[in-house]
């Protein structure tokens, strides 16, 4: 059953693209993908560089979207080269947003996904959006500067700028912490070895995350920055100790000291006020537990 209306999903492919189209197409949409894997092309999926403009603009008048869902970024902070996360994360995004705002149809909806990491080492507590950004690191500098670049086109195009907190969930790659302490526990390993296993995170479930997503896409969010979380803190040592409750073996932690980041960021909490009411309260997180248990059982 579709609603005729086509949505765009760039970095389709990747482990939040994955939900984010199955979610869109629930709602009736037409899904159509950027990506930069050379995974089968079709009439719905495109191999684009970001960073080519050309390319881009191409793919964009070639599917005339009716929303769109920025997803496309290099998103491991400890990523190799800095550099990359400015050319995808802001170039991209630009020339992403140019060929939207030049198009023929405009769409009725885009958002973008950028980070919480633009908190960076903020105040204990709830971080709401007004929380002074405070960058600790390469990507969340690249992400804060996309919103500034986003900005740009906000008299153009009708668009929501999302901050998701930590979020995981089944098919996330293992250099990722939560997947990481899954699969020890799923291979029954004896000692994982940590970083600072006392810092405190919201975590959300990717599940939870789309369908915020999709909620925020038919809201009243445009030119809005909107938090997306749980807006529950819990420690690695309690992510720790359900999976131990979930599965029945327990592990021991040894602290690799080049696991532990000079930076680290203490707590991060979102407060989701402004979701909650934007969605007027139809969104309900998944409990960390419930969540757990699905990439365990997976």
């Amino acid at each position: 059953m579709t609603n005729g209306k086509k949505a765009l999903i760039t970095g389709i492919k990747g482990f939040t693209g994955h939900y984010m189209a199955a979610e869109l197409s629930a709602a009736g949409y037409e899904i159509f993908g950027l990506g930069s894997s050379s995974s089968q092309q079709d009439g719905h999926y495109f191999q684009v560089d970001l960073t080519d403009a050309a390319q881009v603009k191409h793919a964009v008048d070639c599917i005339a979207p009716d929303v769109v869902v920025h997803l496309a970024a290099i998103a491991f902070v400890g990523h190799a080269n800095p550099n990359a996360f400015y050319d995808v994360n802001l170039s991209g995004t630009r020339n992403l947003l140019q060929a939207l705002a030049d198009g023929d149809r405009k769409p009725e909806a885009v958002l973008v996904a950028s980070s919480a990491n633009v908190y960076g080492n903020n105040t204990p507590g709830k971080l709401g959006e007004e929380t002074p950004a405070n960058p600790a690191n390469d990507y969340a500098v690249s992400k804060l500067a996309m919103e500034y670049v986003s900005r740009l086109f906000q008299d153009k195009l009708p668009l929501i700028l999302a901050r998701p907190f930590n979020y995981t969930g089944v098919g996330q790659a293992e250099n990722f912490l939560i997947p990481k302490i899954v699969s020890h526990f799923r291979a029954r390993k004896e000692v994982i070895e940590l970083g600072n296993i006392d810092v405190w995170r919201d975590f959300s479930d990717v599940r939870y995350l789309v369908k915020s997503y999709a909620a925020l896409l038919s809201s009243t969010a445009f030119g809005m920055t909107v938090n997306v979380a749980s807006g529950e803190m819990h420690s690695l040592r309690e992510v720790i100790s359900l999976c131990e409750e979930l599965t029945g073996h327990s592990i021991r932690i040894e602290v690799n000291p080049q696991f532990v980041r000079a930076n680290e960021i203490k707590e991060l909490c979102g407060d989701i006020s402004l979701l909650n009411q934007l969605t007027q309260h139809q969104l309900h997180p998944i409990p960390l537990r419930e969540t757990l248990k699905w990439m365990l059982e997976a």
